[in-house]
């Protein structure tokens, strides 16, 4: 792959991976309300499921999505539904005890399935595949690139925002911070869930 090629896919990784987004908002509010260790399935999920999602739409599964319509809306309504769930169970959180109680949590199977349904991560998956290998003569060489800086970026991106959770932990432990963390958190994934709406 070009140099110039190169240089484009990691501004775009890094724009697309470290923006907030469904992930990014899970990572940090798990990591805020259940700690590091237990926010780490979720982390190591993102990337697994969304290579998977690379894969799939390398190998043509996002043409077919791209083609049908109603296969657009039953991926986004899941997304949105599910996003929209989480949001309700985050918001009732008050206290850390709660978030263990409530299973605020998701883990590492739940978190690869919601790359599936994660609108935010087919738009990245469809343009990469589009921009970067499809139609190309050499598609297993670019995407033996493409697919461990994604894999680094996604995970990266997710340990930042969980890590940041984590070191807010202790500090949200105090009053009503928390809730509102969890509020503003499940906020962010409201206005995901609209945004998917008109994406």
């Amino acid at each position: 792959m070009p140099l110039l090629e190169f240089t484009a896919l990691l501004i775009l990784a890094t724009a697309m991976s470290f923006s907030p987004g469904p992930n990014t908002t899970l990572s940090t509010a798990l990591a805020a309300n259940r700690g590091l260790p237990a926010a780490m399935r979720f982390v190591c999920a993102v990337p697994v499921g969304w290579t998977l999602l690379l894969l799939l739409c390398a190998g043509g599964v996002g043409a077919m999505v791209a083609a049908v319509p109603a296969l657009q809306w039953a991926i986004k309504a899941m997304g949105i539904g599910y996003l929209l769930y989480l949001a309700f169970k985050l918001a009732r959180s008050a206290r850390l005890a709660q978030a263990d109680a409530a299973r605020l949590d998701v883990g590492f199977w739940q978190g690869v399935a919601l790359q599936f349904v994660n609108i935010k991560a087919w738009l990245l998956a469809l343009t990469i595949v589009g921009s970067w290998v499809a139609g190309r003569p050499d598609v297993l060489p670019r995407l033996a690139v493409v697919v461990p800086v994604m894999l680094f970026f996604a995970f990266a991106s997710n340990l930042l925002y969980a890590a940041t959770g984590a070191l807010l932990r202790h500090w949200l432990a105090q009053g009503a911070r928390l809730l509102w963390f969890n509020r503003a958190m499940a906020a962010v994934l409201v206005l995901t869930a609209a945004w998917m709406v008109n994406a």
